[in-house]
């Protein structure tokens, strides 16, 4: 039986959060090469911060993240709410930058380049856009720009941060086919999405984040009623302004611990 490919992640009893205020907690988790994986959870749960830890734009407060695969190039879309859109840059410039792995900041694309930055926007339904203005653009077209932009990157590793958000659903069904030929390229993709009936109609895997992971695994077996009820009822619980728990998250059991617990820092009781 031939061995199975490393995993295109691996998270080590992983802590991130600002200033000191840990927003997810203790994360053990694999994710494997070419998987397709939906991360959801109630608002707060700590889904954007994971990402952006991910993505290398946080530091880890405890823990650590492994790329075991050994290929380091991430491919990395924020929500459209963190992009300074003012800048009167144009289209064809914002595509571009998904070659700076190959160019630099200050090299010449050259012709080659530049053809392959026309394919990309045509290939999201851009043709014609290219002297266009970021600030001329509608919130679709502008997702669309930023997934040419993610094409060029041509990363093992894609993580998207609500792409679905503020575009219409030709839009969204267009993004989606785009996402489906990259998981069938081999790439491992991770998308943050609230929409639960999108994930379970789309993504064969889910994680279900509430500060903690709360579930890992098959889609139709992670989101259901229960583990649902659990992570809105631990989002709720959490207390913002505690420290940092010091042992890995367990999973609470339905009922009371037996012996004594104590809260830490994420608002939710760990038995001893």
């Amino acid at each position: 039986m031939p061995a199975l490919p490393p995993p295109a992640l691996r998270l080590h009893d992983l802590t991130v959060g600002y200033d000191r205020h840990p927003a997810v907690h203790h994360l053990q988790l694999d994710v494997a090469a070419g998987e397709l994986l939906a991360v959801v959870g109630p608002n707060g749960a700590g889904k954007s911060t994971l990402l952006k830890s991910l993505a290398g734009v946080l530091p880890p407060m405890g823990g650590r993240i492994e790329r075991p695969d050994g290929r380091a190039r991430i491919a990395y879309l924020p929500q459209q709410a963190d992009i300074d859109r003012s800048f009167p840059v144009t289209v064809l410039d914002t595509v571009a930058m998904g070659l700076w792995h190959e160019v630099g900041a200050w090299g010449r694309l050259g012709r080659e380049r530049l053809a392959r930055c026309r394919a990309a926007l045509a290939e999201v339904g851009l043709e014609g856009f290219e002297r266009r203005t970021l600030d001329t653009l509608s919130g679709g077209q502008f997702q669309r720009v930023l997934f040419a932009r993610l094409m060029l990157r041509d990363a093992p590793l894609i993580l998207l941060d609500e792409p679905f958000a503020a575009v219409d659903e030709p839009t969204a069904d267009h993004l989606l086919e785009l996402i489906d030929g990259w998981h069938r390229q081999g790439r491992t993709v991770i998308v943050v999405l609230h929409d639960l009936a999108l994930v379970r109609r789309v993504f064969p895997r889910t994680l279900l984040l509430a500060r903690e992971a709360i579930a890992h695994g098959a889609t139709a077996e992670v989101l259901v009623p229960a583990n649902l009820l659990r992570a809105s009822g631990l989002v709720e619980a959490f207390d913002e302004h505690a420290a940092p728990c010091d042992g890995p998250a367990l999973a609470p059991s339905p009922g009371p611990a037996a012996g004594h617990g104590h809260v830490h820092g994420h608002g939710h009781e760990h038995a001893h």
